[in-house]
């Protein structure tokens, strides 16, 4: 009876071992790939308590959540032969458990090392002023590049940023004097057309004085007005144009006349 009561009492133990060992409680954010005797089980184990076949089935959690996958700085070579220093950062995640887990050994690394080549000859298909104004443009192949690329392994690429790009020293000052450059020629032009229109307006304002000549007396008051209220000392004459040019040709015409 001892010995009979001992055994079951092992049997229970090893059945209690066996079920713990073959219990598992996958997150929400998890998925289960479960190998038994070595063969992929087609489906993989959702989100729960999920029971195992310990020792004949083994159980390998895959993490389905968006990951972030910052790249490296690398060396490039632009389209028109710049040296640039280029990082980005790539957000991807796992759609697909079974294949993450069987056509790559190390998904996280091998998408790390092509986003890091994707990213040398994508860029270094643009001109420098290509990646600084249009890098949405770039993104979006980059983008398109990966999620291709990573598609057999059951990985998504949601999304691809370059962050930083780094130019030489001398490049910048001539990006700088080009800048400078640049408004200095919208200065000048926005100048000439306020000058334009500044004028326009002026003959405008000669033709209605031309209509109506009171209107140049009142101009007058005006300005002796705005002068006196600035500086009361100062005292204007005013001296018509008309008598001006009459007493230029009466001087003129006077030693004519006198021979």
């Amino acid at each position: 009876m001892e010995i009979g009561f001992l055994g079951i009492v092992v049997i229970i133990g090893i059945g209690l071992i066996w079920f713990w060992n073959s219990l598992y409680i996958i997150k929400e954010w998890e998925r289960g790939v479960v190998l038994r005797l070595g063969r992929l089980l087609p489906s993989a184990k959702t989100a729960g308590i999920n029971l195992v076949f310990w020792p004949i089935e083994t159980l390998y959690r895959i993490n389905m959540r968006l990951e972030t996958l910052d790249v490296p700085p690398q060396d490039i070579i632009t389209r028109d032969n710049v040296s640039v220093k280029v990082n980005a950062v790539c957000y991807f995640r796992v759609v697909d458990a079974n294949l993450a887990m069987s056509q790559v050994q190390n998904y996280q690394y091998a998408t790390s090392q092509l986003a890091q080549t994707t990213l040398r000859s994508i860029v270094g298909q643009f001109e420098l002023d290509e990646i600084l104004s249009q890098r949405d443009k770039v993104n979006a192949k980059l983008q398109i590049i990966l999620d291709t690329d990573t598609e057999p392994w059951g990985i998504k690429v949601s999304k691809v940023e370059v962050k930083q790009v780094d130019i030489p020293e001398q490049m910048q000052r001539a990006i700088a004097r080009q800048a400078e450059a640049e408004r200095e020629r919208r200065a000048k032009i926005i100048h000439a057309e306020g000058e334009y229109e500044a004028s326009q307006k002026l003959a405008d304002a000669a033709k209605v004085l031309e209509t109506q000549p009171t209107a140049i007396q009142l101009r007058y008051l005006q300005t002796l007005t705005e002068i006196g209220t600035e500086k009361n000392t100062t005292i204007v004459f005013p001296l018509p144009i008309d008598i001006i040019n009459q007493w230029t040709r009466a001087l003129g015409n006077g030693p004519a006349s006198a021979k």
